[in-house]
């Protein structure tokens, strides 16, 4: 079973998807539906995939196991609840048993302090979600990788997963101390990492397959076949390249490998880590 281990869902509106704004953005305002979703992946035999919240509201946790109860190519739920609040538990109650939910992530990208995620409180929430059996996707920027590498020494039995090879420097061809810190990361068990999100961090009109193998080859040499995850961050990959062309690129680079380690890669490793039967 071949899986896109993160992409999105949304109905725009200009509030909500404030962040849309812009010429450039132009693309990303329509809706973004499963039916659309299956259309593209259809195209290049994927049978189903993660999908991660794109707002930071309980109703988006809600509105997104919605759809996954009425669509079994959706095979599970990265949803949202504010783990910084004094109700964070009972916030996680509603949303832990239902079997599509796997996991929280929150926008820490966007977060001003560079060491958000080891915030007191944040980390209090994150403490609880071992126990529900649900985990913790990592969205960061390169700046935030120290930070990030302390928080997840700090939960050595909680399972991470970096989104987007924390969003490196591609469009620049900045590699360092990026890579330093990636092996760093990868040196902690309990952390993956999903080969996604890279297209958009490079020059979206003239990318070429090369520029990203220097990231891709540290990623791999880092977590090794057994902790890596494709995926494509459709719908926002299509400012840079259309689903085929993005999963194209990556299927490309592990042209080489092994049938195994293939189909760890493009399924068996993002089922195993989100408690997918």
């Amino acid at each position: 079973m071949k899986i896109d281990a993160h992409q999105h869902f949304w109905i725009y509106d200009k509030e909500q998807y404030a962040w849309m704004d812009g010429d450039q953005m132009s693309p990303l305002r329509a809706n973004k539906l499963p039916a659309d979703l299956t259309a593209e992946q259809m195209k290049v035999g994927f049978d189903g995939s993660i999908v991660v919240q794109a707002r930071q509201t309980l109703e988006e946790s809600r509105w997104l196991l919605k759809l996954a109860e009425t669509d079994d190519r959706i095979k599970g739920v990265v949803g949202w609840v504010d783990l910084r609040s004094e109700n964070v538990a009972d916030e996680l109650a509603e949303f832990a048993d239902h079997p599509k939910f796997v996991g929280v992530r929150h926008v820490v990208q966007d977060e001003p302090d560079d060491r958000f995620i080891v915030g007191e409180a944040f980390m209090r929430g994150v403490s609880l979600l071992k126990d529900l059996n649900l985990t913790y996707d990592i969205l960061i920027f390169p700046k935030q990788l120290p930070a990030s590498i302390e928080f997840a020494s700090a939960f050595p039995g909680q399972p991470f997963v970096l989104d987007h090879i924390a969003k490196p420097f591609i469009k620049d061809g900045v590699i360092s101390p990026w890579d330093e810190q990636i092996r760093e990361l990868a040196q902690l068990p309990n952390v993956m990492c999903k080969v996604s999100g890279m297209v958009t961090e490079a020059d979206w009109d003239n990318w070429k397959p090369e520029d990203f193998t220097p990231y891709l080859d540290v990623v791999t040499e880092a977590f090794g076949e057994d902790r890596l995850m494709v995926g494509t961050d459709w719908p926002v990959c299509i400012l840079a390249g259309d689903y085929e062309t993005v999963m194209n690129l990556e299927t490309g680079y592990f042209s080489d490998f092994s049938d195994e380690a293939k189909a760890k890669i493009f399924g068996g490793n993002c089922l195993k880590f989100y408690g997918v039967e």
